[in-house]
């Protein structure tokens, strides 16, 4: 993923990471090949703001946060209605 970081500037989401890597592996067979295709990848998220909580689990010092159910009703009485 460095060679994508360095290309498009930004850090991937971890998820992102995964489909980045499959669609360049991807990219690299149909080289070999000859094949000619188009190649999509629905890129979301920067992984810079994971780092933090990713170091945090890598080092085992994650902490588990049960989210209030107050909030948890209070917003999604927030959302919008539809339908």
């Amino acid at each position: 993923m460095a060679w994508f970081a360095r290309t498009e500037g930004i850090i991937p989401a971890p998820e992102s990471s995964h489909a980045i890597a499959a669609v360049i592996g991807e990219a690299r067979r149909c080289k070999e090949t000859g094949e000619a295709k188009t190649l999509f990848i629905n890129l979301y998220g920067h992984g810079h703001f994971d780092m933090g909580a990713r170091d945090s689990c890598f080092s085992g010092s994650l902490q588990d946060y049960a989210y209030p159910e107050e909030e948890i009703r209070a917003a999604l009485e927030r959302l919008p209605k539809v339908g």
